[in-house]
């Protein structure tokens, strides 16, 4: 029997996911609708970018290597203070990244963008005037 085909495969593996994961940090780097995100992640962004690949990676079905190292990302940003605007923000950046790729199925990019906005979302944990979220 066949191995299923997975997301990661579907939309053209690494090189596809750098590309993403890239273009989403030259949004927060250059359009300043982003800059509440941008504020969370303050400096050089090299390690976090190579972080957010291998994690997409992972979470689409390629090299386990994010996960195989015991990594958690909700405890990795639970310490931030995350207001519903930044988290917004991610989402739409993210989004916009995958969305530029018109070699991506756009049902496939469609589905991935939805459950990344998701999985933003749920990391909220401070309100507007960055107080704890209820």
């Amino acid at each position: 029997m066949d191995a299923p085909v997975t997301p990661f495969q579907m939309l053209g593996g690494a090189e596809v996911v750098a590309s993403i994961v890239d273009r989403f940090y030259d949004l927060m780097d250059e359009d300043p609708a982003y800059a509440d995100v941008r504020a969370l992640h303050a400096g050089d962004l090299t390690k976090i970018r190579s972080g957010l690949k291998e994690f997409l990676n992972a979470w689409l079905g390629g090299p386990r290597d994010w996960f195989d190292r015991g990594v958690c990302m909700m405890s990795l940003h639970g310490k931030l203070p995350i207001a519903r605007e930044a988290a917004r923000q991610w989402a739409d950046a993210m989004q916009r990244a995958i969305m530029e790729r018109n070699d991506i199925d756009p049902q496939l990019a469609e589905a991935m963008a939805e459950r990344l906005d998701q999985m933003a979302m749920s990391m909220v944990n401070r309100g507007e005037k960055g107080k704890e979220a209820a």
